[in-house]
C-alpha cells in the first residue's frame, strides 16, 4: 500500500470493523467482502497484487461493507449506492501523495463512474499493471491479430474475432461458443 494511505486505511478498518485477511492470488478477483454469520465484516484483498491496485482494492470493498449499513442488504453489489460510497472513500487517495503523477488523469476518469472492477476499465487496468512486481508475459487481447489463437489462464483455447463498441468477440476452439473479451484480457498467444 502507497506510504501515505496506510493511516487512513486503517482509520477505515479500525471504524468499519474490518477484519482484513490478505490471501493467496485468486484470478478470478482482487478481493472480497463478507458479512460473517456472526455479524463480523471479512474483507480479503490478493497479496500478489501492487500497491496501488491493493488500495483501490481495500476501498472498493470496505465500500461494499459502508454501502450495505448505510442503505441496506438489498440494493446492488455495485449499483449507485455502492458507487457513491466508493467515490466518497476513494477521494481523500486520488492525490500525488499517494498515486503517481501519470495515475492520476485515468483514476480522476474512473471515478466518475467506478465499475464493479478496475479491471474492466481497460486503461487504468493497463496503467495499473506498469507497476506489478512481476511483470506479466502475456499478452492483451487488444494486441493479438484479427483471426489469431490464445489461451487463457484455464487452458482453454479462443479465436479472437471483430471488436465491439468496447471488447471483443472470440469463440472458444473447441466448443465455437462465442465469448466477449476485454481488450485488456491477458493471454498467451498461440498462433497469429
Amino acid at each position: 500500500m502507497p506510504e501515505r494511505a496506510v493511516a487512513p486505511c486503517f482509520d477505515l478498518i479500525q471504524q468499519n470493523g474490518v477484519h482484513l485477511k490478505i490471501v493467496n492470488e485468486r484470478v478470478t478477483r482482487h478481493g472480497d467482502y463478507r458479512r460473517m454469520p456472526d455479524g463480523r465484516h471479512r474483507i480479503t484483498v490478493n497479496a500478489s497484487l501492487n500497491k496501488y491496485r491493493f488500495l483501490i482494492t481495500l476501498v472498493h470493498e470496505i465500500a461494499h461493507l459502508v454501502a450495505f449499513e448505510k442503505y441496506g442488504r438489498g440494493i446492488k453489489p455495485h449499483g449507485t449506492e455502492w458507487k457513491r460510497t466508493f467515490q466518497y472513500l476513494m477521494l481523500p487517495f486520488i492525490r500525488p501523495e499517494v498515486f503517481p503523477s501519470q495515475l492520476l488523469p485515468l483514476l480522476a476518469e474512473h471515478f466518475k463512474n467506478p465499475r464493479a472492477s478496475s479491471s474492466t476499465d481497460a486503461r487504468l487496468s493497463i496503467a495499473l499493471q506498469q507497476f506489478d512486481v512481476q511483470q506479466s508475459d502475456k499478452t492483451y487481447v487488444f494486441e493479438l491479430p484479427l483471426g489469431s489463437v490464445f489461451r487463457l489462464y484455464n487452458g482453454k483455447l479462443f479465436k479472437k474475432g471483430n471488436k465491439r463498441v468496447k471488447r471483443y468477440e472470440c469463440v472458444e476452439v473447441s466448443t465455437g461458443r462465442m465469448y466477449l473479451f476485454q481488450p485488456n484480457a491477458e493471454v498467451e498467444l498461440i498462433e497469429p
